[in-house]
């Protein structure tokens, strides 16, 4: 069985730790770039003369930075929550570093314990391929992959072995394990552990030695594991990578994050006509929030944009132009194009070329079942719901009778401003 070597191959040579960054020394263009586009959006930049002095180093050595984001492919789908980090690896990648795109495949299978307050259920080995194949096709859409070097922590990983998997465990306590928010408030609930859990972040950051990373990504959520790659890295000879914590989107409601669970989120894969319309449903000041951590203008592109709203242009404009950036990002310009246009349409009561077709028996039908039939409900009692609200037509009227009894024939239903079937009754 493998084990832990004392130091991975060609390790810099250590370098001090956090710090202000060197009395009186001038930065350079290259360097002072390169810092303001990490800081742009962050919430965290630990620490911030080390990364200064590595941007030096790379500048002066011209060897590009090896910048690490890992992901574990828990879910098949990734929504722009998930691209903020990936938009931050991109901004990186565009200034000439090695971006790489850790899945952690491995890690999966223990299962990230972050935020959770009880065991989260590990993967199976084929639920970890296929949804990794997803993500990675879906991150592409944000990252070059020409530019990014796709990796799985399995490769270092699986050869540990009994033997190695303690090694590394040797090299952090169990009192700074249970200084981690979530472990410390499940113990203290008397909600259970499970031992594997401390697994986890201890492989998280042996990924860090074993790619010899200069800088990890992460959300605000991953910050303890981000720091254990800093602390492994020191105990294994190699200068620590710094740790960049990236904020959580907020979601369509303007206050939950961005969250599937939460039905707030815009998922990357779904239609060009959905992504355009939910984006311009976001606030006015969310907006702003969105821009600066989804879009690929400048800061100073933005700030241009933000001053001439607050000079008095409509804000839908910018609003606009957003959703045209992210739906050209997933989709393609032709695709944002007809989205504006059928979000037009739309506004004013148009009804959009591409609606589904829905053939059903059984006429007179009552409008509910019609409604469920047709998928523009989910129960007859939204339904009802939807009809008291006056969010349901037929050929363009008002449906105001939760009685109705739809007769035979062709026609168009709508439900609230987006959902539209071309229903046939018969």
């Amino acid at each position: 069985m493998a084990q832990l070597p004392t130091a991975f191959p060609d390790s810099p040579v250590l370098t001090a730790q956090g710090g202000e960054s060197p009395a009186g020394a001038e930065l350079s263009d290259a360097v002072r770039k390169g810092l303001d586009v990490t800081l742009r959006g962050c919430e965290e930049l630990l620490p911030q003369a080390d990364w200064i002095r590595k941007l030096q180093r790379s500048e002066a050595s011209g060897q590009p930075l090896r910048i690490k984001l890992g992901l574990d492919p828990t879910a098949p789908d990734i929504h722009l929550g998930h691209t903020v980090v990936l938009n931050k690896l991109r901004q990186l990648q565009d200034l000439g570093h090695t971006v790489i795109f850790l899945i952690g495949d491995f890690t999966s299978m223990i299962g990230d314990p972050s935020g959770r307050n009880s065991t989260r259920p590990p993967l199976t080995a084929e639920q970890i391929k296929a949804n990794a194949e997803t993500y990675y096709r879906q991150a592409s859409l944000v990252l070059d992959p020409a530019r990014t070097e796709i990796r799985y922590n399995s490769e270092w990983s699986d050869p540990l072995g009994a033997r190695g998997m303690i090694q590394l465990a040797s090299r952090y306590t169990v009192a700074r394990m249970m200084e981690r928010n979530d472990f410390h408030d499940r113990f203290k609930a008397g909600t259970p552990i499970a031992v594997h859990e401390f697994l986890y972040p201890l492989m998280q950051g042996y990924d860090s030695v074993a790619l010899k990373s200069d800088l990890e990504l992460g959300g605000t959520d991953q910050k303890f594991n981000l720091l254990m790659g800093r602390h492994l890295q020191q105990e294994y000879g190699q200068e620590p990578q710094c740790i960049l914590t990236m904020p959580l989107l907020v979601g369509l409601d303007g206050i939950e994050k961005m969250s599937k669970s939460k039905n707030n989120y815009i998922g990357i894969s779904e239609p060009a006509n959905d992504m355009f319309a939910k984006i311009l449903s976001v606030s006015d000041e969310l907006m702003w929030t969105y821009y600066t951590l989804l879009s690929f203008r400048s800061q100073a592109q933005i700030d241009v944009l933000r001053a001439e709203v607050a000079a008095g242009r409509n804000p839908k404009d910018a609003k606009v132009a957003l959703a045209k950036e992210i739906t050209t990002r997933f989709h393609s310009a032709a695709a944002a194009d007809a989205a504006e246009q059928d979000f037009a349409n739309r506004s004013k009561g148009g009804i959009p070329d591409d609606i589904p077709e829905v053939s059903l028996t059984g006429a007179p039908l009552g409008i509910g079942a019609l409604l469920k039939a047709a998928g523009l409900a989910p129960s007859s009692s939204e339904a009802n719901r939807l009809i008291d609200g006056g969010g349901v037509r037929i050929d363009a009227a008002v449906v105001s009778d939760k009685g109705l009894k739809v007769a035979a024939g062709s026609f168009v239903v709508q439900v609230g401003k987006r959902r539209f079937a071309r229903v046939t009754l018969t």
